[in-house]
């Protein structure tokens, strides 16, 4: 039984950080840990999306000396919608959202992802389809927008609570909980980092 701190070594970024002391990660970066388990999966820095709260997840769940471990991804396209969102891709300008092989081995690896993709809700629901669609794995969904496993559904999303008609099936991994309400830009109030934390132990466990 450990006694005291416990040190963990975490590999940050692949190339020099953004802003000030390089505090940011880029784009295209990896936080990885020994033993992945959990994978917080976060949208491109830039002035409008930045990558809290996706930092103060990872540090919450590090901290609380869980057993598992956690990495961090920073998309390269995490901006934007994805090229085949049928409704909205075209009424969107500048990049679209995607995924390259890296990113989705990356994620695949882990147990986990924790998905963290903008305050759109239309937005928010094609992302988690179009990661699902790639990555086999179970999501937890944290957004600022209100959202429900229907949302998820009504776009072929496999949801634990919700499926969509075996016909509509557009995923290969599905979402298993959802912790609305959490401030795009903001550190997460100690409420609402206690659901994700308890929805990361719960499935952890199963």
């Amino acid at each position: 039984m450990p006694i005291g701190r416990v040190t963990q070594v975490v590999d940050c970024r692949e190339s020099m950080g953004m802003g000030k002391g390089g505090g940011l990660a880029q784009r295209g970066t990896i936080s990885e840990c020994r033993h992945p388990d959990v994978i917080v999966v976060g949208m491109s820095p830039g002035r409008r999306h930045v990558t809290k709260p996706v930092c103060d997840i990872t540090s919450a769940l590090r901290r609380e000396g869980v057993e598992f471990s956690v990495s961090t991804l920073v998309l390269n396209a995490g901006s934007g919608v994805p090229p085949d969102a049928p409704s909205i891709a075209g009424s969107v300008l500048g990049a679209y959202f995607g995924l390259n092989e890296k990113e989705i081995a990356q994620i695949e690896q882990h147990r986990v992802a924790i998905l963290h993709h903008g305050n759109v809700r239309s937005h928010v629901v094609e992302k988690i389809r179009y990661i699902l669609s790639q990555c086999e794995i179970d999501a937890i969904v944290v957004s600022q927008v209100p959202l429900d496993y229907e949302d998820l559904a009504k776009v072929g999303v496999k949801t634990l609570y919700v499926m969509p008609a075996e016909e509509n099936i557009r995923t290969k991994g599905r979402v298993v909980a959802i912790v609305s309400g959490v401030t795009r830009g903001q550190t997460p109030t100690r409420e609402k980092m206690a659901e994700v934390i308890s929805a990361v132990m719960n499935l952890m466990k199963q």
